[in-house]
């Protein structure tokens, strides 16, 4: 029986875009990871607060007037938009941040 062997001195990672992280080269670090899958993140989070905000207008309109259903989706408004503000915020510090710094922008991205 043989067992397979890898190669990993020439390993290369796929990402979610058209670029390939080479973990062999001295570039890779936390921060080109985290600068690679920001866009995804938010655009994610982004996705999820517009369904949140869609449930919750679901629900408002299921209440017919119940009371407490009326303020369960009331609630779940107020957290998507509240979530919002939150991404919307944290959009712009990172960007900010990545001016003040000089890092690079997103691949033209945003």
């Amino acid at each position: 029986m043989e067992i397979a062997q890898v190669d990993f001195t020439n390993l290369k990672i796929p990402v979610i875009s058209n670029s390939v992280i080479d973990i062999n080269s001295s570039g890779l670090t936390i921060g080109s990871i985290f600068n690679t899958l920001l866009p995804y993140i938010f655009t994610v989070a982004g996705l999820l607060l517009l369904l949140y905000l869609i449930y919750g207008g679901y629900h408002l309109i299921i209440a017919a007037g119940d009371q407490k259903g009326l303020q369960e989706a009331r609630g779940k408004i107020i957290n998507a938009l509240t979530g919002f503000v939150i991404i919307f915020a944290s959009y712009w510090v990172v960007k900010l941040i990545g001016k003040i710094l000089g890092l690079p922008t997103w691949g033209g991205f945003f």
